[in-house]
């Protein structure tokens, strides 16, 4: 939900000619904040039409807050009828070394940047209110601000601020940090100049399109989530199709490959926030050591995290797809004990990931779980362990 604040609330005066927006950008820099630009809450009709078409094929998945409120979500105005302008801000987040890089340790898992840290939801929030308060309290007028909690199309507004602009993999791309910018709003009843849009420099490069393990981006700057690694990870509730599984690799919440391959990151730096530096053991922990949290200690290890939302169960989901693609044949004893896991999404994955590590041992598990087993995506699991051939029979 949107946050308001209000100073004079019946002060309704255009000041456009006597603010200077300079000013504003300033305290924008002071509080944290990399990129700040302002645009107009009147949005085109093509920004309606593509949302509609999203929904309309499907592609929103489990994510149905998307098909909630497309009118509200596609304009601004809608979302505000006050809303005079609303101004845009990016944080840089980059990290210190190209993420990829951990694809190689198999027995490690991969989580995504953005989540290696405190919440950003949290430490966006508190600037984004921080500069509401300021605005109000200098120049009058009504504000609220948004962090991704709301129906707000963040990237579309921030590319028409001329914060950067939206790259194949449809995220946010800015000459000055690359790929790496959380993004907040703050719609004012303030009337200011409208900042220019940046030019798309992405050109002909179709590096993000051509990395993804899973082929969810096109040439034409749209992705499927349904096959997204991040979208998978994350927002998907039940259970990973198998086609996916095998190109998830180690990756057990979220996927930076279309970012973290953007040459544009070559002109990003490293962030300066503490609150999105890595906490300890979040950069490739270890899959053995994750595969042992239950509930409660998984919600004390990502306690003030972003994935702590996402729930033992799926996060678990996730680690024992990694353990699969592991080869690690010490993860065998690990794997095997959450056969008897409370979770019917747990157990799914056990079972497969067994299969991966030890065929052998996957069969003979196989006599003793199936004929208590219930769940059908569970059996179904099971009943895809077969007999192996050996050769010359």
């Amino acid at each position: 939900m949107p946050t308001s604040i209000s100073k004079n609330s019946e002060f309704r005066i255009d000041q456009s000619s006597q603010i200077k927006t300079a000013a504003i950008e300033a305290k924008a820099i002071e509080l944290g904040f990399s990129k700040i630009g302002f645009a107009s809450p009147y949005t085109s009709s093509h920004q309606k039409d593509e949302l509609s078409q999203f929904i309309s094929e499907g592609r929103e998945g489990d994510m149905d807050w998307l098909a909630n409120k497309i009118e509200t979500r596609s304009s601004p105005k809608v979302l505000w009828s006050e809303a005079q302008t609303v101004i845009s801000l990016g944080i840089n987040y980059g990290p210190k070394e190209n993420p990829i890089q951990g694809l190689k340790f198999s027995k490690r898992g991969m989580i995504s940047v953005y989540a290696r840290g405190r919440d950003y939801h949290d430490v966006v929030k508190s600037k984004t209110k921080h500069l509401a308060r300021w605005l109000t309290s200098q120049y009058g007028g009504d504000a609220k601000f948004f962090v991704d909690t709301a129906p707000v199309m963040e990237k579309p507004l921030a590319a028409k601020a001329g914060i950067g602009w939206q790259g194949k993999h449809t995220n946010l791309v800015s000459r000055d940090f690359g790929s790496w910018l959380f993004l907040g709003e703050i719609f004012t009843t303030l009337k200011f100049p409208v900042s220019m849009p940046v030019k798309d420099s992405c050109g002909k490069c179709t590096k993000c399109v051509d990395i993804c393990p899973t082929e969810a981006i096109d040439n034409f700057g749209k992705i499927d989530p349904n096959k997204c690694i991040s979208y998978l990870t994350i927002e998907h509730k039940g259970h990973i199709s198998p086609q996916y599984r095998i190109a998830m690799g180690n990756r057990i919440y979220g996927c930076d490959d279309c970012l973290a391959v953007c040459p544009w990151n070559k002109f990003g730096i490293t962030t300066k926030e503490d609150g999105f530096r890595p906490k300890p053991g979040m950069i490739l922990p270890r899959l053995s050591e994750l595969l042992e949290l239950d509930d409660a200690t998984f919600r004390k290890k990502f306690s003030g995290s972003p994935i702590k939302r996402t729930g033992r169960d799926r996060f678990i989901r996730n680690v024992l797809i990694a353990a699969g693609n592991s080869s690690d044949q010490t993860l065998i004893r690990p794997v095997y004990a959450k056969l008897k896991d409370h979770s019917p999404l747990v157990r799914a994955m056990a079972v497969w990931a067994l299969g991966c590590l030890s065929p052998v041992f996957a069969l003979e598990a196989k006599n003793n779980f199936l004929k208590e087993e219930h769940d059908k995506n569970v059996i179904s699991e099971w009943m895809s362990i077969k007999v192996q051939k050996i050769s010359g029979s």
